[in-house]
């Protein structure tokens, strides 16, 4: 078995910062900041291109440069091009009523139940309603 280690190259549009345990990537449409770290696994920069590799040889530790490599590539592809999730809301008895008030989704008659839910809007993200379609957008897929 060798070391595993995977190369994400940088578009040229894109900027992005390798600190010892915080990765920042900004683009067009943003800025993300994360802290990525795992023992035995560094990250670091080379020209244009991000390097993350298993110091040893250990079967965790490969898992671990696999899922890294997948949060950074995520992290350019939000700043570059956004992320977009269309909904459709579905009811058979209890009309659901949704709201976005303020950095809050309010949703009434859910299983009709007296008390509206809420669920909280993170910071960069953006969701509007329009009938029975939800639609959520921003950079970050994990917000």
């Amino acid at each position: 078995m060798e070391i595993k280690a995977i190369e994400i190259s940088i578009p040229e549009n894109i900027t992005a910062e390798v600190g010892e345990r915080t990765i920042t990537v900004t683009g067009e449409k943003g800025s993300i900041e994360r802290e990525l770290w795992y023992p035995g696994v560094s990250i670091r920069m080379k020209d244009s291109k991000i390097i993350v590799k298993a110091e040893k040889i250990r079967k965790r530790q490969a898992a671990m440069v696999g899922t890294l490599a997948s949060h950074i590539q995520n992290m350019i592809q939000g700043v570059s091009e956004g992320y977009t999730y269309r909904m459709k809301m579905v009811f058979a008895h209890f009309p659901i009523q949704l709201r976005v008030e303020g950095d809050h989704l309010s949703i009434a008659n859910f299983l009709g139940e007296k008390k509206p839910r809420s669920a909280r809007i993170h910071s960069g993200v953006d969701v509007k309603v329009a009938g029975d379609l939800i639609t959520v957008t921003g950079i970050n897929k994990e917000d």
